[in-house]
């Protein structure tokens, strides 16, 4: 599904079907995975309350933020020449059609690390509905 436009970046509506899951790491684990040393070795274990990354110096927690505001992934893509007019408009519409974006998928939650001895102090979070979750924070 394209959008049409008359002056702008062409935008289009593409999903790939890949289920993108988006990390976000802590400066010292980025850190770390960046050195020129040799990369270190990176576990996945579970646990009763949540899964845990485990490297050679620390323990994270994996914990999942949902965002109200989506995040929409993009890719360039170039538009083929079979919408291009056959009159004097070529030109224009070659120009035109020369690049643009296609939305390849959009992103609700990402997925947190939180260092091992800051989630054991933070008190577990008690499992309500939806109710809850909207009305109910200040009773």
């Amino acid at each position: 599904m394209s959008i049409p436009s008359s002056s702008g970046i062409p935008l289009s509506h593409a999903p790939d079907g890949t289920g993108y899951k988006l990390l976000e790491l802590p400066p010292e684990l980025l850190e770390l995975l960046e050195s020129q040393d040799r990369p270190p070795t990176l576990t996945l274990h579970p646990s009763p309350t949540a899964a845990l990354l485990k490297t050679p110096s620390k323990t994270y927690s994996l914990r999942q933020k949902n965002t109200s505001n989506a995040l929409i992934l993009l890719a360039p893509t170039s538009s083929s020449s079979s919408n291009t007019p056959s009159d004097g408009r070529a030109a224009a519409a070659a120009a035109e059609a020369a690049g643009g974006l296609s939305t390849i998928a959009t992103v609700h939650d990402t997925t947190e690390l939180v260092p091992e001895d800051e989630a054991a102090a933070a008190p577990a979070a008690k499992a309500r509905g939806k109710w809850h979750e909207k009305f109910g924070r200040g009773r």
